[in-house]
């Protein structure tokens, strides 16, 4: 019999439409029966591409016995953590604080008003690996719930004044002394200190991306090779250390490209299989930085694989837009869809030379759990050596093997698709092929990108110039977050930098003049994550820090900046810079968990600067500028007189075409060319900032 969430678009919330736990969406109808009925609220977070998730459904919210005591004694919310981002960070950070830990699935118990009083994540369906089952766990909170209302009472109002003086907590304000160089390399050393020089990447399993920290290291090697060589080559070799390991390791799919999650392991072996947009998309933006820096010929072959499985794969080729993932799970197992049996890889071997079995380690006792993870186990010049193969020999037989493998693969069960439609995510893929368009000198891409931004614009953007969150079946739901206006605002301008198209800029005023008025904390220095117009929110709560994906603050500091120097709105500069003082000390001792602030940090002591191509064939010129790599310099064209754009004021000239280098809001003198333009550039960089 089916519940409440049969009606819901969420897929993840589709998985628990059946379960016979009487479980309620997000909203008010859950507390206010509670509230009523003077029952504890369970809020039960997590996502479609959860492993855990979904093991604890199948242990727990399918069992009849156990559904019953939940639906007898407890007022039972399931939130998708992808759509209400908000809920998740309140109630994580409550977990954080009770327990020190986190993940998911969350299972928060809250009183009717919404504050929490006890949680944790997964539970067993029996007293295992430590923890009390979920039944017990239930009992005892049923019992609390009678016997102890009073200490519940007081736990949840001290939780919820926590949770509150933790918002206001900004950051470590540090003195107002200039960004120094010291302070930039001491980032790189405090990075490089809690590098794998082995294996690549940063700490010990599990292991993450970190996109952010490695762009520090290329751009502090492209940055300061000349001035500090040693440290600079050091930034550079574990930079391409950590991409050369992810791509040949399993948490890189060998055979329909795109990146997994994370890897469970050191060696980046052995990936948590779920396939999120936004990893696909920061890894593509980094890969994009790091081929225009070395001409790797891997990276570029990775990002076009990368690119045609977020296209095939995640919905681009059927909607217009990206669906948010692909499942860890499919036929009730981790991975299966990935993996390959010794009998499963015979089965296909009479089409596939035996030097790719060499080269992707496929054994018969495998290597995880009796099966192979694909993974670059023997370097291609070994293989070649093996087996007295040409490199164009060997080219041509990885490629028709890997045509056979992902033929053979497409007839399993696939894993499920997540395919809701996020705001946020979608513009970080934006930028991927934005970036894809300059690293690859492929057009393609940009059309792609600019025809995607349109879809973003027509279905998310309401005529309040407000945004949704989340787009699904043909209807755009929940109030957009923070992370939906950075992000799309930082997607807006990189577009305009590269097409040359201003009307993109005019989306974005609008988009940072609504996010000041609705997001802005009362101080005018920092952006809460959610609006002042939501109303089913304790605690609105200030991201500082990286997660999974860029802090949405970074970003908005990045947008201030360029927005404020293009507009000449002082005031944007004026907060952009009040917000990375106020992080600098911060940033400095925790660069890897606030990445995204250090690379502004950097490129604002490099110099940050403006460049306005002005005259008729401001636009091809655009084009030969974008083919260089200068990250701190953002560009844009215009060809005409174009008033609205004060940056761009009275600089067209008929008939000539003039490069206005500025800094701030004052320029240097024009000049005709674009070897002129890196000549200033130069001559800046050497004499300091």
């Amino acid at each position: 019999m089916s519940n409440r969430l049969q009606y819901e678009s969420s897929p993840y919330l589709q998985q628990h439409a059946n379960n016979p736990v009487d479980w309620y969406p997000w909203g008010d109808e859950a507390f206010e029966r509670a509230a009523r009925e003077h029952k504890p609220v369970l809020v039960s977070i997590g996502y479609s591409a959860c492993h855990w998730c979904h093991v604890m459904e199948h242990e727990s919210f399918e069992d009849p016995g156990v559904a019953a005591f939940m639906n007898e004694h407890f007022v039972n919310i399931k939130v998708d953590r992808e759509e209400h981002p908000d809920v998740d960070h309140l109630y994580m950070d409550a977990l954080q604080a009770m327990t020190g830990s986190g993940g998911w699935p969350l299972n928060m118990f809250v009183t009717p008003d919404r504050k929490p009083f006890y949680g944790g994540t997964y539970f067993p369906p029996e007293q295992r690996y430590g923890r009390s089952s979920w039944r017990q766990l239930l009992e005892a909170l049923r019992q609390a719930w009678l016997e102890k209302p009073e200490e519940i009472r007081l736990q949840s109002e001290q939780m919820l004044q926590h949770l509150r003086q933790a918002s206001q907590v900004a950051a470590a304000t540090g003195a107002e002394e200039e960004l120094s160089l010291a302070l930039v390399d001491t980032i790189a050393d405090n990075l490089l200190q809690q590098a794998d020089k082995e294996d690549g990447g940063f700490g010990p399993a599990p292991k993450f991306p970190a996109t952010g920290s490695i762009r520090y290291l290329l751009e502090y090697w492209h940055y300061h090779r000349e001035r500090q060589p040693e440290r600079a080559a050091a930034a550079l070799e574990q930079a391409l250390l950590s991409l050369d390991k992810m791509i040949a390791g399993g948490i890189y799919d060998q055979v329909g490209g795109g990146f997994a999650r994370y890897a469970t392991d050191r060696e980046w072996l052995v990936p948590h299989f779920e396939k999120m947009l936004y990893d696909n998309a920061l890894l593509v933006i980094l890969l994009c930085d790091a081929y225009r820096l070395t001409g790797n010929p891997v990276y570029g072959e990775v990002i076009r694989e990368t690119i045609a499985f977020c296209y095939r794969e995640l919905g681009f080729a059927d909607t217009g837009g990206f669906w948010c993932a692909l499942d860890a799970d499919s036929e009730g197992e981790e991975g299966k869809f990935y993996t390959w049996t010794i009998e499963e890889w015979q089965a296909i071997t009479p089409g596939i030379h035996p030097a790719v079995a060499q080269y992707f380690g496929v054994t018969e006792a495998g290597n995880w759990e009796g099966t192979n993870i694909l993974n670059q186990a023997v370097p291609a010049t070994v293989v070649m050596e093996t087996f007295s193969l040409t490199p164009d020999e060997w080219h041509v037989l990885l490629q028709q093997a890997k045509e056979v493998l992902y033929a053979s693969r497409s007839c399993r069960e696939r894993p499920g698709t997540d395919d809701k439609q996020l705001l946020s995510w979608n513009a970080l893929m934006n930028i991927a092929l934005v970036e894809a368009s300059l690293a690859l000198d492929d057009a393609g891409y940009l059309d792609d990108a600019g025809k995607h931004m349109a879809w973003m614009l027509k279905h998310f953007k309401r005529e309040d110039s407000s945004l949704a969150h989340v787009f699904k079946d043909g209807i755009a739901r929940i109030a957009g977050k923070l992370d939906d206006y950075a992000y799309l605002v930082k997607a807006l301008c990189r577009l305009a930098t590269v097409d040359g198209a201003t009307q993109w800029l005019q989306e974005a005023e609008e988009l940072m003049r609504y996010t000041d008025r609705y997001f802005l904390q009362e101080d005018n220095r920092f952006y809460y994550f959610s609006s002042s117009v939501q109303s089913d929110i304790l605690v609105r709560k200030t991201e500082l820090y990286d997660d999974a994906t860029p802090s949405a603050n970074a970003v908005m500091m990045e947008n201030l900046w360029l927005m404020g120097n293009l507009y000449e709105n002082g005031g944007w500069t004026a907060r952009s810079e009040a917000m990375l003082y106020a992080m600098k000390q911060t940033v400095m001792r925790y660069p890897g968990s606030f990445a995204r602030w250090a690379v502004f940090l950097q490129q604002y002591q490099v110099g940050l600067m403006q460049l306005v191509i002005a005259g008729p064939a401001a636009q091809q010129a655009l084009i030969a500028w974008n083919k260089a790599y200068v990250p701190e310099v953002a560009a844009v064209a215009v060809a005409e007189d174009y008033a609205s754009l004060p940056a761009a004021k009275g600089k067209f000239k008929p008939g000539f075409d003039y490069y206005y280098l500025c800094s701030g809001m004052s320029c240097l003198p024009p000049v005709t060319t674009q070897e002129a333009v890196i000549a200033l550039l130069e001559k800046r960089r050497t004499g300091g900032r």
